[in-house]
Order: C-alpha cells, then structure tokens, then sequence
C-alpha cells in the first residue's frame, strides 16, 4: 500500500471516530461524491444498510450480485425492498460464456467435489461481476460484522481493499446479531424470511444450510468443507500481505 493510500485511509479512519452507522455513510457519500457503492445480498445486515441509504437519500449506489443459485426467499425480499424504497437495485450477473464453461466443466453440482471447483464456481458467480460492480469507485460499503467469524474480528471499520484497490467501509463492524434485529423490526425493514428458520449468512441455496444449536455464525455456509478454510474470495484483507478472503 503506497504512502499516499495509507495517508487517506488512515485520515478517513479519524474522521470516523465516534461516528454512528449513519454518521459513516454520510462522510463517504460525502467524500466520494459519485464513486461510493454498496454491495448488498439482502441479508439482515445489508437491509439495515441499504435502509440507511435509501431512507437519508444518501448517494451511494446500491447493487447486488445474482448468481443465478439464490433462495426465492431472496428474490422475495429484493423485490420487497424495491417496492418499500421505491429505489433501484442495480444486479450483475455472471458473464453466461464463463458460466457455460464451468457447468460443462464440472456439471450443475461439481462445486460439491472439491474445495477448487467450489472456489470456480463462486469466482464465475461472484468474484468476476463484482469486479465489473466495483470498476471505476473508490469507495466499497458492506454490511461486515466482526461477530460474523473469526477473520473478520481483526477487520476495520475503514480499510484499503488491496483486491480492488479502494477504500473498503464496514459501517455495522461493530453491532451485535441482537442489535442488527432491533434496528430492522425498529423500522419495519423488509428482511429474508430464511432468518427466522436458522439460516443467520445467506448465500446461494445449494451452498446454505440452517445453523444448527451451538454452531457459529459461518457453519451454515460450505458446510461440507473444513470449518477453519472456507472463502470465496469477495472479501480480502486490509493489505496484500495479509491477504486472505472471505464471503
């Protein structure tokens, strides 16, 4: 990370000290007039931040990646959300040559067979139409908690994104799962009713399952995987030489 990049992030990091959720989207619809997107898959957190966006007509575009493999649940509340706001959710999908490719590759279900093919499957899905989400902005929203999983705890709410090459804000870093929920029935906020059946991280559906009793908050996701290495590459850490990602 140059000088310079360390200096912005670093002056930005100051500026929100004590600063609120809706304190944060402010300062970076602010200083990144144009050229600030959130990424939002419609899970709690995301509603709670596109609510923030959309109710303070805060410019900051909102977008989501279809994958193509998402819950109805999903679709439902993308829809809801839409009507509620009467705002836009720009989509991108995946490119359909590449998707063509991998399903002849690996068949329909092949992400099942191995660690790789499940990483190909998420990059054809979700890590190359982000890249083309996030081409040409300087500054990425997410609705990442640190109680989310153990390589999110050392996350910040501001941070260089050495993927992308862009400021990286986590607004909602430091709520609790308790506090999410209160804000969204506070405020009648649309919610994905996968939620209220144990699903708390919702991706796509051949690859989510209910939490069960006494399991963390990422167990539901690549469950047949090893529990201590599962990513998908859309979210990297701070630096390049700590890079390492999660989803």
């Amino acid at each position: 990370m140059s000088t310079l990049i360390d200096a912005q992030v670093a002056q930005i990091r100051q500026q929100l000290i004590g600063a609120d959720a809706l304190d944060t989207l402010r300062l970076i619809a602010t200083e990144f007039p144009g050229k600030a997107a959130f990424s939002t898959s419609f899970g709690l957190e995301d509603q709670v931040i596109t609510h923030l966006i959309f109710a303070h007509y805060l410019p900051i575009e909102v977008f989501t990646l279809d994958t193509g493999r998402n819950f109805q649940e999903t679709y439902s509340t993308w829809s809801k959300t839409v009507l509620k706001y009467g705002k836009t959710i720009r989509a991108y999908y995946p490119n359909h040559e590449q998707v063509a490719a991998l399903v002849e590759r690996q068949g329909p279900n092949g992400f099942y067979e191995s660690v790789d093919a499940r990483k190909a499957c998420c990059h054809v899905r979700k890590v190359e139409p982000l890249s083309r989400a996030l081409a040409g902005k300087e500054a990425w929203v997410t609705g990442i908690r640190a109680e989310q999983s153990a390589n999110r705890t050392g996350m910040q709410v501001a941070e260089f994104d050495a993927t992308y090459q862009l400021l990286k804000v986590n607004p909602l870093l430091d709520w609790t799962w308790e506090q999410t929920w209160a804000f969204i029935r506070e405020y009648s906020i649309p919610h994905n009713p996968l939620h209220l059946q144990g699903f708390v991280s919702i991706g796509c559906a051949p690859c989510t399952r209910a939490v069960k009793p006494g399991e963390d908050f990422r167990a539901g996701r690549w469950w047949w995987e090893d529990q201590s290495a599962k990513e998908c590459g859309l979210h990297a850490t701070a630096t390049p030489a700590e890079a390492s990602v999660t989803a």
